[in-house]
């Protein structure tokens, strides 16, 4: 019992849970309103068959609308 209460023990385990739970909750929370900002802001292909597998000039072709 003497470490039952303890960092190693049964408080340590619902301390771990609760920060567990924290860091989904605010990453689920910043995913859901980053894809409600980015709803509004589409962007278009200019010339599709221009785009290359591994190319860097592919950032050229997207443009935000």
């Amino acid at each position: 019992m003497n470490g039952l209460f303890g960092i190693n023990g049964l408080s340590g385990y619902f301390l771990s849970v609760a920060l567990l739970l924290v860091i989904v909750f605010v990453l689920g929370y910043l995913a859901i309103t980053t894809q409600k900002n980015q709803v509004n802001n589409p962007y278009i292909i200019e010339n599709p068959s221009a785009l290359e597998k591994k190319s860097m000039d592919n950032a050229k072709h997207y443009k935000i609308q």
